[in-house]
């Protein structure tokens, strides 16, 4: 038997037009015989389409053609078990067929900014695949791309958010079609016009302070804007990326303080509506009221019992509040309300010392500085020993020839020897591990001299234990009434004494109380409380342990007073009693007949 096929075929077919695959097979065979023969066509090896029939030939129509139909063609025969394949055609329709433009879905002639506008692209008469090209293009003639790939539909959706500064939008697509001999593009789809609308304007940063502004000044900042209609937006002042104020669903929002050199710098405004934000800012620049206070020592290092005296003064020598301070703790032990301070020094008055000066509620604090005070050969180079810390303690003979061996006790029990080859001191370590615990510390030094050792005076050092665990409440909890009093409540469970206890208030720097007392629990009352008194307090505890506890956040809430509650609803009762009695008066003169002028109106 001998198959032979052949093609009815143009090699190239405009798009929309009628491509027809005839194959044709040549069978020897008796004149009487019958044979069914199996047609399969086949587009790029993919089955295309197969037909049983005893004719020896058969067509195959595709009509309209499209570019997808673009590929290698060929046909397969199968009859009495024998199987023959045709030559590969390659087969090109060119151009594409006309599509519809792209289109929004739940389109709108506005939309708003921070929206999503949502474009579908199709191509009704071809098939896929795909490749859409979906172009915005800005006011500013900026353009923007997003390609999506279809493998099975003949159309594509892809989503374009709406920016701040996006005013008349447009927006086009572009179909590409892909087959194994090459591709098609469409012509650009008609354009597609998107007005937005700002659902609130840019904001407007003002400030209602002085033109020069000087510490003390009121600094009162402005935020606005206005509105399309009601959004929940949320509106800010922020300064160095902290937030000062803000509010939601409101159209302006206000910081004010007291202005302080902390106060200069860059402020700015931002307004937020889902994906939309828009930001102002200005700089405020506050003048320096006084200059920074200057503490002065008679000298910062010296022996024990010798005179230490402190000065504190600002340049210009303005009139001014001073307090000498040492630390630590961290807000420092008050040691004196004055200018200068002077005391017999000892070793633990080492530490450092600061001066405060208060000019119109502005407060400024000095530099450090570092007091050291020593013992006669033997001294500690920290302040209180802390249970846990390590004591650092430093030897030094004042005379003698190295190198010099220097032993340190703990009581009898030796703890380290170290030899020192020149002018200077021993360091010796000692972990403090005993809450309590009176540790007695001494020296000895000694060289190839042939005099005896040299012993220091004995040291005691006690180990304290810093504040925990710190509490603070109040009675009445949570609510007072106008121009009652409350009191306040901080506590310890444990610490060394003195406990230093400070209660202030939200966001003032300046505390409302501060006592240092041999107890760890102290109670203070607040009188004559005010609506400006309602907020946030807290408690802060502290010791020589050099540690603060800061306690919980305690809202205080001021109400209306009994006898305000009292007069309100005292009024109510006179304004219905008076109306009722109108009300009757004026139904008894009717029941009289009487026309004459009734004094309340509506009888």
């Amino acid at each position: 038997n001998r198959r032979t096929w052949s093609q009815d075929w143009a090699p190239k077919v405009k798009n929309g037009m009628s491509i027809e695959l005839t194959c044709i097979v040549d069978v020897s065979k008796s004149a009487s015989f019958q044979m069914q023969h199996t047609f399969l066509f086949y587009k790029d090896d993919s089955l295309l389409h197969n037909t049983t029939s005893e004719q020896n030939r058969t067509r195959y129509k595709i009509s309209p053609a499209r570019f997808a139909d673009s590929g290698i063609y060929k046909c397969i025969v199968e009859a009495n078990r024998k199987t023959k394949s045709s030559n590969d055609l390659e087969v090109r329709v060119e151009g594409t067929y006309p599509f519809n433009h792209c289109r929004l879905l739940h389109y709108k002639k506005q939309i708003t900014e921070g929206e999503v506008v949502t474009l579908r692209c199709e191509i009704p008469e071809e098939k896929p695949p795909f490749i859409f090209l979906f172009i915005k293009i800005s006011s500013n003639q900026q353009s923007q791309e997003k390609r999506k790939q279809e493998l099975k539909a003949n159309f594509a959706s892809v989503e374009f958010p709406v920016e701040e500064r996006d005013r008349i939008l447009r927006f086009q697509c572009i179909a590409q079609v892909n087959s194994v001999v090459g591709s098609e593009t469409s012509e650009p789809s008609s354009m597609t016009i998107v007005t937005v609308v700002e659902p609130f304007s840019h904001p407007k940063l003002t400030s209602k302070s002085p033109w020069n502004i000087t510490e003390g000044d009121r600094i009162d900042i402005v935020c606005t804007t206005i509105l399309a209609r009601p959004y929940e937006i949320e509106i800010l002042i922020q300064k160095d990326r902290r937030i000062l104020n803000s509010t939601q669903g409101q159209n302006s929002v206000t910081y004010s303080a007291t202005a302080t050199v902390e106060h200069n710098g860059n402020y700015t405004c931002k307004v937020e509506l889902g994906r939309v934000s828009k930001t102002t800012s200005m700089n405020i620049v506050v003048a320096e009221l006084f200059a920074k206070p200057i503490l002065t020592p008679s000298l910062t290092d010296l022996d024990e019992n010798k005179s230490l005296s402190l000065w504190c003064h600002i340049n210009g020598s303005p009139k001014a509040n001073f307090s000498i301070v040492k630390r630590p703790p961290e807000n420092g032990i008050l040691l004196k309300t004055s200018s200068n301070f002077t005391i017999q020094a000892q070793v633990n008055d080492t530490g450092s010392y600061v001066c405060r000066a208060e000019i119109k509620g502005i407060i400024k604090e000095s530099n450090p500085v570092q007091i050291t005070v020593y013992g006669e050969s033997i001294r500690r180079c920290k302040g209180p020993m802390v249970l846990g810390e390590t004591l650092l303690l430093r030897c030094q003979s004042m005379f003698g020839t190295p190198p010099i061996n220097y032993t340190l006790f703990r009581g009898n029990r030796l703890i380290d020897t170290i030899t020192v080859y020149n002018n200077t001191y021993a360091e010796f370590r000692d972990r403090q591990t005993k809450l309590n615990s009176l540790r007695e510390y001494r020296c000895e030094a000694s060289n190839r001299h042939s005099y005896a050792n040299k012993s220091s005076y004995k040291m005691n050092i006690t180990v304290i234990a810093p504040v925990r665990n710190i509490s603070f409440g109040s009675l009445p909890h949570g609510e007072v009434e106008d121009g009652g009093d409350i009191n306040f409540l901080c506590v310890v469970s444990e610490g060394s004494l003195p406990i230093n206890f400070t209660i202030f208030k939200q966001n003032e720097q300046t505390p409302l109380f501060y006592e240092s007392i041999m107890e760890t629990r102290v109670l203070w009352q607040k009188k004559s409380l005010t609506k400006q008194d309602a907020g946030k307090y807290f408690c802060e505890a502290s010791n020589r342990a050099m540690v603060t506890e800061r306690s919980n956040l305690l809202t205080v809430k001021v109400i209306l007073a009994s006898w305000q509650k009292g007069f309100i609803a005292l009024f109510v009762l006179v304004v219905i009693a008076i109306a009722a009695f109108g009300f009757w008066w004026c139904w008894r003169k009717k029941e009289k007949g009487n026309n004459e002028y009734l004094l309340f109106s509506g009888c």
